[in-house]
């Protein structure tokens, strides 16, 4: 049993660092108030420049840093749509979705190599992040599946309580935040509302982009269409689990993930299934949705910890009334 749970934790968290990714990029863009839909367009266009950059050079890294720069240009595409041209933030979120989706099964049927007539879809990757154990501590029970995971997943280990410092004890964060609750009192103060909305948008693309990449270059080192199955829109709920604190990502994210790692893990360790198979496959879903209504709830009767940031989803221009 004790040999089931860790291997269940492993996969999780093997699952769980796209999501990760994913969700802190999405925190950042939308604690300056814009929020950003197109997070499923955005991995999935990430998943597929980091396998074709890690095929055609052999270097996994050239291709985390592709997939980072394509995150970083949709979503800046976005934030002109929102910010420059103030358009509606749920409407062009839902386009560079749609965008994004159709772009990457589009190139992914055309950019293989010549012997595979071009198509990507199929292939794998002769390497990938493999995990990196460490001595000792890998060998503590349950807690030991934490010590023995990719590279990818040690940096949210540093990443993560980063991101919260920075949010909450740097003036840095306090100005994203002042942005996201009153931007016309953070422009008063002096700070640039416009600047700080294309650069966290940007940067929160990003990472959507490398959450991407841990999927087809860590996950499964290979590409198929569709093959982030949705995550994307798991991620906004995340957000909103996590009540928009960085240091809060990881917890929504284990959960979705144990629970979408746990048909997986039952499959190999031989189990019969009592709970038929496509339950399984869709309660991340189910769970998504329950979040999204519990968490509604709650925003409506509290404040504080709870409550979206005031001018989420809002334009702003410095002449408005």
């Amino acid at each position: 049993m004790m040999d089931f749970i860790t291997k269940l934790l492993a996969v999780t968290i093997a699952m769980g660092t796209s999501l990760t990714y994913a969700t802190l990029g999405e925190i950042y863009t939308e604690k300056t108030g814009v929020l950003n839909l197109g997070m499923e367009g955005t991995m999935l266009m990430g998943a597929l420049t980091a396998f074709a950059t890690a095929l055609a050079t052999g270097n996994l890294y050239v291709g985390l840093l592709v997939a980072m720069l394509t995150g970083g240009l949709l979503s800046l595409i976005h934030a002109f749509l929102c910010v420059t041209m103030r358009a509606n933030q749920v409407v062009s979120g839902l386009a560079i979705t749609m965008f994004g989706t159709g772009l990457a099964n589009f190139l992914g049927q055309r950019l293989g190599p010549a012997s595979n007539h071009y198509n990507l879809v199929g292939m794998n990757l002769s390497s990938r992040f493999e995990n990196i154990a460490i001595p000792v501590l890998k060998e503590i029970p349950i807690l030991g599946a934490f010590f023995d995971v990719s590279l990818l997943t040690y940096a949210l280990y540093l990443l993560i309580p980063f991101s919260w410092f920075f949010m909450y004890k740097t003036k840095f964060g306090l100005a994203i935040r002042a942005v996201g609750e009153s931007p016309r009192t953070a422009s008063a103060m002096g700070i640039s509302v416009p600047r700080l909305r294309y650069l966290y948008t940007t940067i929160g693309g990003m990472f959507a982009g490398l959450g991407g990449a841990c999927l087809s270059l860590s996950f499964t080192p290979s590409w198929n269409d569709g093959m982030t199955g949705g995550k994307g829109w798991i991620v906004i709920a995340l957000v909103i689990f996590a009540t928009w604190n960085p240091g809060k990502a990881v917890i929504g994210t284990l959960v979705f993930g144990g629970i979408t790692s746990l048909q997986f893990s039952l499959q190999a360790a031989g189990v019969k299934m009592v709970i038929p198979t496509q339950f399984l496959a869709f309660s991340p879903y189910l769970i998504t949705f329950l979040t999204l209504s519990i968490m509604t709830i709650l925003n409506q009767n509290r404040k504080g910890a709870y409550a979206a940031p005031a001018a989420l989803g809002t334009s702003f221009a410095i002449d408005d009334k």
